[in-house]
């Protein structure tokens, strides 16, 4: 696993992005919620000494074990699928900033549960998200998370948990004598692409694989951000289309673990904005499921591309958080199905009804799951007055 010295400099960089992912400086009293699954107890440890001297109350959780979780979608009735604590909301209402530290002792313990029993228990739980959400629009909260090697995903991902945990270590800069430096410096080249791309007036983006042929519509009042201290690692740039320009063909090459079940050669086709068939060489049946969980959920939330100049990442590691990010030869672009993210809005927060929301193309759904592309492609933007622009090619960006 990490070493003492990964383990200080692993909790440098997640500090650092808990106060880069949030609009406003954290001040004294603050409450910072601290989610970990028992393996990375070492780190929640190093944070929460870290909280404490930054002057904020970090409420300390731990995560339930796979035997908990698979008992309570395995034998929970239907009140207790959707039971929120009292005091859940209460806390979601005063909290300022959230770490998760991602640590699994297994991916798989949920399958061959009901897919219906995930989707009503998520369902449940969006208000409270979307607390979470409004708060983070105005600049009061701010969440970060990363992830901890474990023999599970290292076996999962077919890899020895020495290479699983290099790959980790490369990713987050934990292999080096100051990560921040290397993180600041990324930091930096993102904002320069992201003002490239959203002073550009794109229509269209035609995106073109071999087995993907795929137009995307970025929508009114869009922009597009990411690197922003959300996720470590994170390297990819991405917006919330309006769903509604929808249409082509999208393959998702790299396999996808959700809710403890394995999803292979995913290939939808998009009508009007919708996913109108969906196939995969493993899983379809769950597949199906999951875009049939609510009207939106068979909808594009978001589009996202990762230059593979910035990630170090070079393997299928079994988790969305690094697969999203994947590097390699050629990049990857991902889209994700479901909802959208608020923060792709070019304007006021408070101006972003429900209501607007609709109006411009924002999706909503309880849903939220990243398909990952990792061919050779070209992303061309078609830009107002009948210009073209290649933005991306070869994994990169053409800037």
């Amino acid at each position: 696993m990490l070493t003492t010295k990964q383990w200080q400099r692993y909790a440098d960089v997640m500090m650092w992005a808990l106060r880069t992912a949030r609009k406003h400086r954290y001040k004294k009293n603050d409450i910072v919620l601290l989610r970990y699954d028992l393996p990375a107890r070492p780190l929640a440890e190093h944070l929460q000494a870290r909280l404490l001297e930054m002057g904020v109350h970090p409420v300390m959780r731990a995560m339930p074990t796979p035997t908990m979780e698979a008992d309570f979608y395995r034998m929970a009735n239907p009140k207790q699928l959707t039971f929120i604590p009292p005091g859940e909301e209460t806390l979601l209402n005063n909290l300022n900033g959230s770490i998760f530290l991602y640590a699994p002792e297994s991916i798989t313990h949920l399958r061959g549960i009901d897919p219906k029993r995930f989707s009503r228990t998520a369902i449940a739980r969006k208000p409270l998200r979307d607390i979470l959400d409004q708060r983070d629009e105005k600049g009061l909260f701010g969440w970060t998370l990363c992830l901890i090697p474990t023999p599970e995903l290292a076996h999962q991902a077919g890899l020895s948990l020495p290479d699983y945990t290099a790959q980790v270590v490369k990713a987050c800069f934990l292999n080096r004598t100051r990560p921040l430096e290397h993180w600041q410096e990324i930091f930096r080249n993102a904002a320069t692409l992201k003002q490239w791309l959203n002073r550009m007036p794109i229509q269209k983006l035609h995106v073109t694989s071999e087995k993907t042929d795929l137009l995307i519509t970025p929508g009114e009042h869009r922009q597009w951000i990411g690197l922003s201290g959300h996720n470590i690692p994170s390297f990819e740039l991405f917006t919330s289309p309006d769903w509604r320009g929808t249409q082509g063909v999208y393959h998702a090459n790299q396999p996808s673990y959700r809710s403890g079940n394995y999803v292979e050669g995913v290939t939808l086709e998009f009508k009007k904005g919708r996913a109108t068939s969906a196939r995969a060489e493993q899983g379809e049946h769950f597949l199906r499921q999951q875009l049939a969980m609510d009207p939106g959920a068979a909808r594009v939330g978001e589009f996202s591309l990762t230059d593979r100049r910035f990630s170090k990442i070079t393997k299928f590691m079994a988790n969305t958080l690094y697969d999203e990010n994947y590097g390699g030869r050629q990049g990857n672009c991902h889209i994700a199905v479901g909802s959208s993210y608020s923060d792709t809005f070019q304007g006021a927060s408070a101006d972003l009804s429900q209501e607007r929301k609709k109006e411009l193309g924002f999706n909503t759904s309880a849903l939220h799951w990243d398909l990952v592309n990792t061919e050779r492609k070209r992303v061309t933007a078609h830009l107002k007055g009948g210009q073209t622009v290649t933005i991306y090619e070869n994994g990169q960006f053409c800037y």
